[in-house]
């Protein structure tokens, strides 16, 4: 039965492909989306076999309003733990011990929380439980992949994953050079030699148009190890992203990656691989954040917090107000299986060069740092967790964008947000052909 079952999926793909490429040209014409060409049912049988390895069989599924599927898997059926180093892994179930706040950080956030909230519209949530769903306990939610999403991809083999690249943090003595593969960011950086176990951030949501659909547009925390000019950097990384290609739309949506060998062959998004264990059966990674803000209404944003178990040394993340995700086992990494050594906070976007001119894929609100609050994106509140698991805001800190005609970035410091900057831009203009 199971045989015919996979043998009648094989024979509507073509059908179903032919109906999606068609609805796609439509709904994302301005994305440069072109018809896929002819898939073979070779190719077709690989991809869904890869779906059914990730894909894992759901408890129970919901259906997002913006159209994603999300399953309520058993947590210990998750993707995570077919990873090799994972095989005899036990699942943390005591909750690692929060970060703590020092006093003096914690009296002025507590002073000025009021202020916070009547400058911001608000925390950005997520849109598939807008109706209060949420997994069954024991399940956690992931969104499910399609064929569509593979195909999308450059091939079976780079789905999920982001392109090799030299990270920026090489280049810090030259700022006037591009980053590799088109990629170019507006960042703050830590330059002192302190040894880290994490780093929190405030994160404004926008929703930046992108040009071309293999372009996108993320804001993150990045959390780093080992050498930059070498294969052994180990990197976790959290924040929002707008990627057509990885999501097939241009929503903003929570994002996590790993990588232990700069990029090369380990680690991925979300959970399009197996590595990160998710605890927790509201949120969803992958799943699209809503709502997002506004230019001259509204601010929404999304705390992120990612900081090693000083008991077992799992990386974990926290979202919004001290929500646990899930961890990145100490067992993925090399570097990071004793510390971080640097964090950088910032803006990222692709640039292809469509038509041999810079893209106008837009980075945080398509507005330079400059135009200030309610106009350009921000970060706040960055801070940094001890060796005695206690978070501080972040002192020693320097900033970088590559081309300051296209994306830029000012840091400052104040009483309510803390070390913070905007950062930001169009892309494409007259000072940015």
């Amino acid at each position: 039965m199971g045989r015919k079952k996979g043998f009648f999926h094989l024979l509507l793909l073509p059908l179903i492909l032919f109906i999606f490429c068609t609805k796609s040209l439509a709904q994302y014409s301005t994305l440069n989306y072109t018809k896929y060409t002819q898939v073979s049912s070779l190719r077709l049988a690989r991809i869904q076999k890869h779906l059914d390895k990730i894909n894992k069989p759901p408890v129970f599924t919901f259906q997002s309003p913006d159209g994603d599927f999300i399953d309520c898997v058993h947590k210990r059926k998750q993707p995570a733990l077919d990873h090799p180093l994972l095989k005899n892994h036990k699942i943390q179930r005591v909750p690692p011990e929060m970060p703590k706040m020092i006093k003096t950080d914690a009296a002025v956030r507590e002073r000025n929380s009021s202020e916070n909230e009547r400058l911001r519209g608000g925390i950005a949530w997520q849109m598939w439980h807008q109706k209060g769903q949420k997994c069954p306990k024991g399940t956690v939610p992931i969104r499910r992949s399609t064929v569509h999403d593979v195909l999308r991809a450059k091939s079976l083999y780079h789905f999920g994953k982001k392109q090799s690249k030299i990270p920026l943090s090489a280049r810090v003595d030259a700022p006037d050079v591009q980053t590799g593969n088109g990629h170019e960011h507006a960042i703050a950086y830590t330059t002192s030699s302190q040894e880290i176990y994490g780093a929190k951030a405030t994160i404004n949501v926008w929703n930046p148009s992108i040009q071309v659909v293999n372009e996108f547009s993320l804001s993150q925390i990045w959390v780093l190890s080992g050498s930059f000019d070498g294969s052994d950097l180990n990197s976790i990384e959290a924040g929002w992203q707008v990627s057509p290609e990885l999501y097939g739309d241009s929503r903003p949506r929570l994002f996590t990656y790993w990588t232990s060998d700069a990029y090369q062959a380990t680690g991925c998004y979300n959970l399009l691989c197996s590595g990160f264990i998710q605890t927790n059966n509201r949120i969803a990674i992958g799943a699209a954040i809503n709502p997002v803000s506004l230019l001259n209404g509204n601010q929404y944003d999304i705390s992120i917090l990612i900081w090693k178990d000083p008991k077992l040394g799992n990386w974990w993340m926290g979202f919004g107000d001290n929500t646990l995700v899930g961890y990145w086992p100490t067992e993925l990494f090399t570097h990071l299986a004793d510390q971080a050594t640097m964090v950088e906070w910032g803006g990222e976007v692709v640039n292809s060069r469509p038509n041999n001119e810079h893209t106008t894929t837009q980075m945080g609100s398509g507005h330079f740092a400059e135009d200030g609050f309610g106009k350009a994106s921000y970060i706040r509140n960055l801070e940094i967790v001890d060796s005695d698991n206690s978070l501080s805001s972040a002192q020693d800190i320097s900033t970088l964008a590559e081309n300051t005609n296209c994306y830029n970035i000012k840091s400052s410091y104040n009483n309510e947000w803390g070390t913070h900057f905007y950062y930001g831009g169009p892309g494409k203009s007259p000072n940015c052909p």
